[in-house]
């Protein structure tokens, strides 16, 4: 059995922050209905259609789920969804500002019907605040936070290429649901809960915040080198390979001057004895680096990072990462179905003993709608009206 086996999960959810969130619920064996407007469904669906002509982002964040097509706007549609709410553990939302609240769904209301609820509201800048109203996307949400300003060239700021704030929202919206369930186990009451992208990406801005109010400047932008750590980022060997290092602590930076770059006495430099005066010093530091480098092949320079005890990586290609061969030595690929066609998927990166996440087939829009409204207590002549009158 599951970790969160028994526990239902009803969620009205588009795009990132949310189905992230429900689908690692959905993992651990979370019942998770997914209400989608009729014909069209959540709008990430239409995203893109890379994967068997379905959305990447779809087929990522929705698989373990029971989609259930529901015009909520319609007095039928919600009186289904109410009954789906009053049924369910957990609600959860990321809805335009109000809406929730609009549908009869705010969580003062469900709770006041059942105090052992679990609301989670997934929001922009907050549910209050003087940005409650505003909409808010993962770019804008990082350009808010200051974090377009540190990624990228020193010429040009850049977006982190995937949805960090979304992401970081559905990571402490899922927590924030396994935490109000232990405490719901251990004293019965249910959780009103709040993650805003907002808030969720500034938690992660935390030591760049800390270096700016600390020192009264802010760390420059350094492409794929550490902007305050040194030597830290990529170098380019003799055959074109490129090779990522990272000097952590003093002695890592004796034993790369020893092994790698052959040249003991230079740990003792007075412009690099300390990561501070290299990180001042680094066009100087990284000139050595560079030349070094330049006289051996990418494997070498490797192996003799590696002897040295310094870390480094490949700067790989996404097709590299689905090769890599950590994943493939241990096992963590599955293949989950898709309307389309099977896909790969990686396993959850939680492991618990024991236990195989569920990896069930991402759904077809409205797949499991007639199901549901069958176990409630429609009829199919029932299901069949609500049909014709675009109710589901």
């Amino acid at each position: 059995m599951l970790p969160l086996t028994g526990i239902t999960v009803v969620t009205l959810e588009h795009a990132v922050a949310a189905p992230f969130a429900t689908r690692q619920l959905a993992d651990l064996g979370a019942r998770v209905i997914k209400i989608e407007r009729p014909g069209s469904g959540d709008f990430a669906r239409r995203y893109d259609e890379s994967v068997h002509g379905q959305s990447s982002y779809f087929v990522w964040l929705n698989r373990s789920k029971e989609s259930v097509t529901l015009d909520v706007k319609s007095p039928h549609g919600r009186e289904i969804l109410h009954e789906l709410v009053d049924r369910a553990d957990v609600l959860v939302q990321n809805l335009g500002p109000g809406a929730a609240d609009r549908l009869g769904l705010a969580a003062a209301a469900v709770r006041e019907r059942d105090p052992r609820k679990i609301v989670l509201g997934i929001t922009g800048w907050g549910g209050d605040g003087p940005w409650a109203g505003r909409k808010a996307y993962d770019l804008l949400v990082q350009c808010e936070t200051g974090l377009v300003s540190l990624t990228g060239s020193a010429d040009e700021p850049a977006r982190v290429g995937v949805s960090v704030a979304d992401i970081a929202a559905g990571m402490y919206g899922f927590s924030a649901v396994l935490t109000a369930l232990y405490r719901r186990q251990v004293t019965g009451l249910g959780a009103t809960l709040e993650v805003s992208l907002f808030e969720a990406l500034a938690e992660w801005m935390g030591q760049p915040a800390n270096y700016t109010a600390g020192s009264g400047r802010q760390q420059p932008r350094a492409g794929a080198r550490h902007a305050t750590i040194a030597p830290y980022g990529p170098f380019t060997a003799r055959d074109g390979r490129t090779v990522l290092l990272s000097i952590q602590n003093e002695a890592e930076w004796t034993r790369f001057c020893a092994v790698f770059l052959k040249d003991p006495e230079l740990a003792a430099d007075p412009r690099f004895a300390t990561n501070t005066l290299r990180v001042a010093d680094r066009d100087a530091l990284e000139a050595i680096v560079d030349a070094r480098f330049a006289e051996l092949d990418g494997a070498d320079a490797a192996e003799l990072l590696d002897q040295a005890g310094v870390a480094n990586a490949g700067v790989n290609t996404v097709a590299d990462f689905l090769d890599h061969p950590v994943l493939r030595e241990r096992g963590r690929w599955r293949d989950v179905g898709t309307p389309g066609g099977p896909v790969r998927a990686l396993l959850p990166p939680i492991s618990l003993d024991g236990v195989e996440p569920r990896m069930d087939p991402v759904p077809e829009l409205g797949r499991h709608t007639a199901d549901v409204l069958a176990e409630l207590g429609r009829s199919p002549e029932e299901i069949a009206d609500l049909s014709a009158r675009s109710v589901i």
